[in-house]
């Protein structure tokens, strides 16, 4: 399964330790350079500054190839979808209400945070 995540869900399941969820189901996760450094951005909390630094090895950073979106994104968001539509990726995760509207446009499958957070508790 290809997982790309954009830098909310990553974000905040490492503020309450619970990052490895995503490994437990998916395996691997990919992010695009962008996401990569919105997670080391100076504002970002210290947390996940720290865990960026040592980041585990089933979080994978890529480069977007062709990015040609114009959706009034950010960055991360915009860069998710094209490494989405790139990868012909299974699932997106993203929290932007606009971005994930964005995605659905382009036929991407999306989850959430909180959609993470209920299939990891249906499945223990």
């Amino acid at each position: 399964m290809i997982v790309v995540s954009d830098t909310t869900p990553l974000n905040y399941l490492i503020l309450i330790d619970q990052a490895d969820i995503l490994r437990r189901l998916y395996k691997r996760v990919i992010i695009p350079l962008a996401v990569h450094n919105e997670l080391k951005n100076p504002r970002t909390p210290q947390k996940v500054r720290n865990w960026t630094k040592h980041q585990p090895e089933w979080l994978e950073m890529r480069t977007v190839q062709a990015l040609n979106l114009s959706l009034g994104l950010g960055a991360g968001e915009r860069e998710t979808i094209a490494l989405g539509l790139e990868l012909k990726a299974d699932l997106l995760l993203m929290d932007d209400i606009k971005a994930r509207r964005a995605a659905l446009e382009y036929g991407q499958n999306v989850t959430g945070t909180l959609g993470v957070l209920a299939v990891a508790t249906k499945k223990g």
